[in-house]
């Protein structure tokens, strides 16, 4: 399976093995990482589940998932991605994840 890390804004890191086909968010749904809410279930409508990744193995953003990240909450910065949009493969085996800051 593939290894994905989800690091917490105060360092606090959680790896866990993700299934083939599923997106980032649903591997962090099935593990209740905090930070990812996924308010829309992972349709591109709500950017609850913004994430930073510094990795060019995902791909770039496509344009609807730019102007979608405008809606986010926290800070959007050039490594800002929707975790729905990106599909888990054994490619990105070792894949960080940064979680935001959450807005107070």
């Amino acid at each position: 399976m593939t290894k994905i890390t989800f690091v917490q804004p105060d360092g606090a890191s959680q790896t866990v093995e993700a299934r083939e086909g599923d997106s980032i968010m649903q591997t962090a749904l099935a593990y209740s990482i905090d930070g990812i809410f996924a308010e829309c279930g992972g349709a591109m409508m709500c950017a609850t589940c913004h994430c930073y990744i510094d990795d060019d193995r995902t791909g770039e953003a496509s344009e609807t998932e730019l102007d979608m990240l405008d809606c986010a909450e926290d800070e959007v910065r050039p490594s800002s991605r929707l975790s729905c949009q990106i599909k888990v493969t054994e490619a990105l085996d070792g894949l960080v994840v940064h979680l935001p800051v959450p807005e107070e």
